[in-house]
């Protein structure tokens, strides 16, 4: 990666749905340039894909909480698969310290959260305990206009 490259990534950080001709235009390279240049950050993994920045309130998602879980010893191939299914969830991270596994959760209330980690995530075998820390308030950290 060169600094044409991270100039790319950080245009498109800002605003994953820019034209071509304006990714090239901002960074001097032609519209064919900037073009290979996308694929090829998309083909390298770079770039795992496009999406939308969500207010989780506002889309019906009123709770949030990270929730730590402890897990069994080898299990996190397993319990990876299983949080990945899980609608609710939106991060997923092996960490190390007092727990094994972070998860950041977004439920329509807290009695869907209550739900979700009484029924679906303490009923895993792999999971051993878990922890729910309410998040009052958010904000996403976005790349500077």
């Amino acid at each position: 990666m060169d600094a044409i490259d991270r100039d790319i990534l950080q245009m498109l950080q800002m605003d994953g749905r820019a034209s071509i001709r304006s990714v090239a235009e901002r960074v001097h390279v032609s519209r064919a340039n900037a073009y290979a240049r996308i694929n090829r950050l998309i083909d390298d993994g770079v770039i795992r894909g496009f999406g939308a920045r969500v207010d989780h309130e506002r889309a019906g998602q009123g709770a949030s909480a990270y929730v730590t879980l402890k897990i069994v010893q080898n299990s996190w191939r397993t319990v990876r698969e299983q949080l990945r299914r899980l609608p609710e969830a939106s991060h997923i991270a092996l960490v190390s310290g007092d727990f094994d596994v972070l998860l950041m959760v977004h439920t329509q209330d807290n009695r869907a959260l209550r739900e979700l980690v009484l029924t679906k995530l303490q009923s895993m075998p792999e999971v051993l305990s878990t922890r729910t820390l309410l998040v009052f308030e958010e904000e996403d950290l976005e790349p500077d206009s």
